[in-house]
């Protein structure tokens, strides 16, 4: 599949759906999909620490909506991305906290599917990726333990529950993956360390280069993301998000490129 960007100038829209690994590799994925789309790039992102695909999520004191109901298919529409010519590309990822928070991998798979549904209406180029089952087979039960109580420590399955269920889940990303005729993304063992549920930093540029391949984006030299895009998109915030019960509201976009293109959270 090939994503385009439409008119001559118009920045191609790239919508991209996650937690926390697109949170901490916000700025890699700016400067990978900029680097290797023909202009500008809008991108569209529904993120966060413990994002749920399928309802409001809470890390510490802050809150978030499902991503299903947050303010980025709103935006997509009153943006007309998908309906006005404009081709967008679509990655969605870090789909198994769903399975830390108790559902179950038939509705996990369920809230995808419909994601990638939108998206597909839209006419996105879609890429998945797949859960990292070869590191979390390698887990064992202290180190899942230890994992646990630093990163979910409500989560109810054992050791042996959270294998199978990302097994089944990981099966069905595939099978929605054919019928929608989308990509999928390996997410091999050796990009992990002790942690796995991140990748090692310096393997996010090999998973949102992985992303522009399925994509079809044409090959280039990687581009590296300045300290001052660091900076700048490191301390923005979704949209509409919960603090301490407090609601804020952040204008999007959040940054603007001088090329014209934007970055979006919701």
């Amino acid at each position: 599949m090939t994503g385009g960007s439409g008119a001559r100038g118009a920045p191609l829209p790239v919508v991209v759906l996650g937690a926390s690994n697109v949170s901490r590799g916000l700025a890699r994925l700016a400067a990978a999909v900029r680097g290797r789309a023909a202009g500008p790039v809008a991108l569209y992102v529904a993120a966060g620490h413990g994002r749920s695909y399928g309802v409001n999520s809470r890390v510490w004191m802050r809150r978030l909506p499902s991503i299903l109901r947050c303010g980025l298919w709103r935006a997509l529409d009153r943006d007309g991305v998908g309906r006005d010519g404009r081709a967008p590309v679509a990655l969605l990822t870090d789909v198994g906290n769903d399975l830390l928070y108790g559902s179950d991998a038939g509705q996990v798979a369920a809230w995808v599917e419909e994601a990638v549904a939108r998206l597909r209406d839209r006419g996105a180029a879609v890429a998945l990726t797949r859960l990292p089952t070869e590191a979390i087979a390698g887990v064992g039960e202290w180190r899942f333990r230890a994992l646990k109580s630093l990163f979910v420590p409500r989560c109810e399955l054992s050791l042996s529950g959270v294998k199978e269920a990302a097994a089944a889940l990981d099966e069905r990303l595939a099978a929605i993956a054919a019928r929608a005729g989308a990509g999928l993304v390996e997410q091999p063992g050796h990009w992990y360390g002790l942690d796995a549920l991140h990748p090692r930093r310096r393997r996010l540029d090999t998973l949102w280069h992985a992303a522009c391949d399925t994509w079809g984006l044409p090959a280039s030299p990687r581009r590296r993301a300045s300290y001052r895009e660091w900076a700048a998109l490191g301390r923005r915030g979704a949209e509409v998000r919960s603090l301490a019960r407090v609601m804020r509201y952040t204008p999007q976009p959040v940054h603007r490129f001088p090329d014209g293109g934007t970055v979006a959270l919701y």
